[in-house]
């Protein structure tokens, strides 16, 4: 404590009891719009990518709670070989910043076949401010999310493309519960949403809201489904 001097005010015990209640309860609004995202218990999702019954690469995701703020890296790695012939390379990195059920920030990097890729935004007293390597400056709709799953609310509103920022409308139709295939060979019951416009792809979120599973239909009209490890 600084030392007081002279002419100091101290606070009637009535008000310093009520501003203490008050911060408490902010701080515990906090965590609870904090505990409200999908956030996995071990802190960590992660699956193996499956094309024509082999593995291709692997999706990886880290959650880390500081306070109120969440931070979520993601990490793509992808390889597509012909006749042990590399035809198709991805790499995908991304840092999502959270304040309780806030997207505050958003950078990332995508190289494809040594194309390379970017997004970066940041809330400002505008909102969401976007920059991507395929977009001018904008502004992002409140209800907008960027695309890496993991949070169900994507599916509620407009999409952040993570490879460029660019902002996309897709059709999003819900398909009911299914029953989904585990890395581990087990099943795990999962509600299907498909997404389509100017991309496609089906996901699945467990009964709690977990990412559970992703199917996307890629350049040469294959498949690549997501099996979570």
């Amino acid at each position: 404590m600084e030392p007081c001097l002279g002419g100091c005010r101290f606070p009637r015990p009535g008000l310093l009891t009520r501003r203490a209640v008050l911060l408490a309860a902010a701080g515990l609004a906090a965590r609870q719009a904090g505990a409200a995202l999908p956030v996995p218990s071990a802190g960590t999702l992660a699956f193996r990518m499956v094309r024509h019954d082999s593995e291709i690469g692997r999706h990886t995701l880290t959650f880390e709670r500081r306070g109120g703020a969440l931070t979520v890296r993601v990490a793509v790695d992808a390889l597509v070989t012909f006749l042990a012939i590399p035809i198709v390379r991805y790499r995908h990195r991304l840092v999502e910043t959270w304040q309780g059920e806030t997207l505050v920030g958003l950078v990332g990097e995508t190289d494809k076949n040594g194309e390379h890729g970017w997004v970066n935004a940041r809330r400002t007293s505008e909102g969401l401010v976007v920059r991507g390597s395929q977009t001018a400056r904008y502004v992002a709709p409140e209800n907008a999310l960027d695309i890496s799953y993991w949070n169900k609310r994507l599916m509620d509103g407009p999409m952040i493309s993570t490879d460029d920022g660019l902002l996309v409308h897709p059709r999003v139709e819900a398909r009911g519960a299914e029953t989904i295939r585990l890395a581990s060979g087990g099943t795990i019951t999962a509600n299907h949403y498909n997404v389509s416009d100017t991309f496609h792809a089906d996901v699945w979120y467990d009964l709690t809201g977990t990412w559970v599973s992703l199917a996307l239909i890629v350049a040469d009209g294959s498949i690549v489904h997501y099996e979570r490890l």
